[in-house]
């Protein structure tokens, strides 16, 4: 299997094509160039690419012309930024600071900001759909990929995990329960989209997608964890986003629920679970392995 810079390198470039620089403002039939410069801005801002490189990566550990998956890859991307683009609204967390810069509407405004969002949510789908429409002999499993995503960004994916994580600023609701119910949601939920994508991609049977779903639950919980506690431990410039915001805005969080050495610990048997749900693809899931022991790491 490749490295992560490899397969980085690969969605980038794609995602370079897909967002070309625009010249004309407002051209008939064209993307208008503010629009694109928008939307460009917070695609083009950094970032591990965890959930397009983690695409591909399933898609290849089975077997998968990773090709076939780079377009839906993008597309998860394109998904994943137009949230954070969103939850940086003053709405949301009104945050100023995302991956060491200003965020989207610091920058275009809020309205620009929320098209920006809106723009490649949709042009995300625009992507896959005229992937599938390119490939008609690759119909099904790029509809199953394409649920997948679906889901993962969706009303019981993402878009949940928010609601809930809205609703649950200030103590209007606490406990594990829904703290787990949160995690699972705003960050578990795009993880596990995009590796069963991959999977569908290559036609992974119910038990390969079973592995890989429990796989990025347990991950994703890891990352958010690990989030929870870097927004009270690291250091602002390192961190790339405003620190101290969650304990400001109330928000439930780990180190809310369990005290900083409880979510660390909680990270640590995440992790185990997460490794624990690889077992069964040998050493070809040693990339997914890496994956976790860096994030792990990350505050320990």
């Amino acid at each position: 299997m490749r490295t992560h810079d490899e397969y980085k390198r690969l969605v980038e470039a794609r995602l370079s094509e897909l967002l070309a620089e625009r010249e004309a403002a407002f051209g008939p039939g064209d993307m208008p160039k503010l629009l694109c410069d928008a939307m460009r801005y917070s695609v083009q801002a950094g970032g591990k690419r965890l959930r397009p490189c983690m695409l591909l990566a399933a898609c290849e550990m089975l077997g998968g012309d990773i090709e076939e998956a780079l377009d839906f890859a993008c597309a998860m991307e394109m998904i994943h930024t137009y949230s954070l683009i969103h939850d940086d609204l003053p709405g949301m967390d009104n945050d100023t600071l995302r991956r060491g810069r200003a965020t989207n509407h610091v920058v275009f405004g809020v309205g620009q900001a929320i098209l920006a969002g809106d723009g490649l949510l949709n042009y995300a789908y625009e992507v896959m759909l005229k992937h599938m429409l390119s490939h008609p002999d690759r119909q099904e499993t790029c509809t199953k990929a394409l649920y997948a995503v679906a889901r993962g960004a969706g009303v019981t994916g993402m878009i949940a995990g928010q609601c809930a994580d809205l609703w649950a600023e200030n103590g209007r609701e606490t406990g594990e329960a829904l703290l787990t119910y949160i995690h699972l949601g705003k960050t578990a939920a795009m993880f596990k989209g995009a590796v069963v994508a991959g999977a569908c991609i290559v036609g992974a049977d119910e038990k390969q997608i079973s592995a890989l779903s429990r796989f990025a639950d347990a991950f994703g919980r890891l990352f958010q964890v690990t989030d929870d506690v870097l927004d009270v431990t690291a250091d602002e410039a390192g961190f790339g986003k405003s620190k101290g915001k969650d304990e400001e805005e109330g928000k439930l969080t780990a180190v809310a629920v369990y005290g900083l050495e409880g979510a660390m610990a909680l990270s640590r048997d995440l992790r185990n679970e997460a490794l624990s749900c690889l077992s069964a693809f040998g050493a070809g899931a040693d990339y997914f392995r890496n994956l976790t022991e860096e994030m792990y790491k990350r505050n320990h």
